[in-house]
């Protein structure tokens, strides 16, 4: 891959990983309630499960997907109703400090992993990665070079949605102020589906 290829991708990367999502919004939302050193997990899932994807696209799922559309469908679905039990569950967030008696948690690595196979943001991000910049080197660009700089790129940018939300623990400290920003992130997940629901993707 050149290097105009490589500033090119590590753009892409920077504007797709910067903007608002679902990611971005649960980062920002687990931050302001958790903090940013117990959000690290949730942000480590989110950026290593994403470079998984690209590279299991690259692998083929991407021309998979084309083959069986049914299967992107079943996949879509399943993102809208596990975005939505999110959203319920950000909007009943307990007050800071009361959130581990409550049972309420960060999302664990594990869990952010998985979620990117239900995000519909990461499913655009990385199709459109793959067939943009894996087409030259063929799969090593899709496998190893695409996550690699999503990876190096992309955290940063995530990170810095934790970070804000992390920054606004002592204004949200007031639990009418928190509830309102929770309903808040909460309706803004629940916005990023409509796209989703009525364009079909």
């Amino acid at each position: 891959m050149t290097m105009d290829m490589l500033f090119a991708l590590a753009t892409y990367a920077f504007v797709t990983t910067i903007t608002p999502g679902p990611n971005n919004t649960m980062l920002l939302a687990s931050g302001a309630n958790f903090g940013f050193v117990r959000t690290l997990p949730h942000l480590a899932g989110i950026s290593l499960g994403f470079a998984l994807m690209v590279a299991v696209m690259g692998l083929g799922l991407a021309a998979a997907l084309v083959a069986w559309p049914a299967l992107h469908e079943v996949l879509r679905w399943i993102g809208v109703v596990w975005m939505l039990r999110l959203a319920w569950l950000l909007a009943r967030a307990g007050p800071i400090g009361e959130a581990d008696r409550a049972g309420a948690r960060p999302m664990r690595f594990h869990e952010a992993v998985a979620f990117q196979w239900v995000n519909p943001k990461a499913w655009v991000m990385a199709i459109g990665a793959v067939a943009a910049y894996g087409g030259g080197d063929g799969r090593l660009a899709a496998t190893m070079v695409i996550p690699l700089v999503f990876i190096l790129v992309g955290a940063p940018c995530i990170a810095t949605w934790a970070a804000l939300g992390a920054g606004l623990r002592r204004v949200l400290a007031d639990p009418r102020r928190l509830a309102i920003f929770n309903l808040a992130m909460a309706l803004a997940l629940v916005a990023s589906i409509v796209p989703i629901v009525f364009d079909g993707r």
